[in-house]
């Protein structure tokens, strides 16, 4: 049991009748509490040459748990790595004013608008170069709702090809960005969303905003020298990963957690001890919705065109199966700790599946492959026999 586990394991109760979470909240918390417990099934494999067992559960799948939300990071790294283009990118933030963030922390569908206010605003510049081309730039948004010092701070983290493909001319390099017509442009479109969405009591809020936020939204897009080779990484570092690790929390004595964070402006160590209350609301504050998208594609990135099909990628086809290879279980442990999981510690021999367990009973194989085969034939579009239509 992590640290995390242990603090939301002692105050579950607490947290449910005093602070009325989210039933997204509660799902996702439940999922973290028993991330690993046996009870809840998992793998049996046993070594041929020494009859050695070893039991290896479920894990929960839930972004919200240090562990599996790392390992979501690392899937949604590798299949993002497989869009991008071969091209410099710039790593952009778009973020908001400080008066803004209540709103959307009370109505949570509010985090659309700043997805659908930073597509507007790429389209729109990029659109701009040249009308008749209408160059489309390839660009993944990501959603942080948090800071390091784990506070309710909505930004989106956006990575963005260097150029665009227009109706005729296959690419185009666009190095320049206009920081101010991205502020400017940032500014007007959120608030414009947020006022179409709601009404005429946000008018007397929007004046106030643009009186004293003159200079437009901050919009981070410096050039970064984000080339190719650069790109997953960076995508790796600001993807959904999870809120805070398990590393980053000091202490917890029952009642207070201490934790620390490098301070945004300085990079300075900052050591903050809260009552574990406030903690773990700090922390539930930034679970999403079931169902939202916290990463979205657009541009070129999100159609399917077969001239888009001439654009080289960053990394082949013919590659792919070797970077799924390494988020494979066994190889991920293999090399991000230097031991084989599934090698015998008795004989060194290689553990071989016999079982698979749920709820402390064993599950047939063949019901499993019945039920992923009814799924995959719900899922696929009914054939019509050629005679029927006659």
């Amino acid at each position: 049991m992590n640290i995390l586990q242990k603090i939301f394991k002692e105050h579950y109760e607490e947290m449910i009748y005093l602070q009325h979470p989210r039933d997204s909240v509660i799902e996702n918390v439940d999922k973290m509490i028993n991330c690993g417990n046996p009870s809840f099934g998992g793998a049996m494999y046993g070594c041929g040459h020494c009859g050695n067992l070893k039991f290896v559960p479920f894990r929960c799948k839930s972004r919200f748990c240090p562990t599996c939300g790392n390992k979501y990071s690392i899937d949604r790294t590798t299949s993002m790595s497989f869009k991008i283009i071969k091209t410099p990118h710039r790593h952009c933030v778009f973020t908001i004013a400080e008066e803004l963030r209540p709103f959307f922390l009370k109505d949570r569908s509010l985090l659309n608008c700043l997805f659908s206010a930073v597509n507007s605003v790429i389209s729109r510049m990029f659109f701009k170069i040249n009308k008749s081309q209408r160059f489309t730039p390839g660009f993944i948004c990501v959603l942080h709702t948090f800071g390091r010092d784990l506070k309710w701070n909505p930004h989106i983290h956006c990575l963005l090809s260097e150029g665009g493909a227009g109706a005729s001319i296959p690419w185009r390099k666009v190095d320049h960005f206009n920081y101010r017509l991205l502020r400017d442009s940032f500014q007007t479109a959120l608030l414009s969303e947020l006022h179409s969405r709601l009404g005429d009591s946000f008018k007397k809020v929007k004046s106030s905003i643009y009186a004293n936020h003159k200079n437009g939204f901050y919009v981070r897009a410096l050039p970064n020298k984000c080339e190719p080779s650069k790109v997953i990484k960076y995508i790796g570092r600001y993807l959904g990963r999870p809120v805070i690790a398990a590393s980053r929390i000091d202490s917890y004595d029952g009642d207070f957690v201490t934790f620390h964070y490098n301070r945004h402006e300085d990079e300075k160590l900052i050591t903050e001890t809260v009552p574990v209350l406030d903690f773990i609301s700090m922390l539930t504050q930034h679970i999403p919705e079931k169902h939202f998208k916290m990463i979205r594609y657009y541009g070129l990135y999100a159609r399917h065109r077969k001239s888009d099909l001439k654009l080289h990628r960053a990394i082949s086809k013919e590659k792919h199966w070797i970077f799924l290879s390494f988020n494979r279980w066994r190889d991920c442990i293999l090399h991000s700790f230097g031991y084989d999981p599934l090698k015998c510690p008795v004989c060194g021999e290689i553990m071989l599946f016999l079982k698979l367990y749920y709820r402390h009973k064993p599950v047939p194989l063949h019901e499993l492959y019945e039920r992923v085969m009814r799924k995959h034939r719900s899922r696929s579009p009914s054939i019509v026999p050629k005679s029927s239509l006659s």
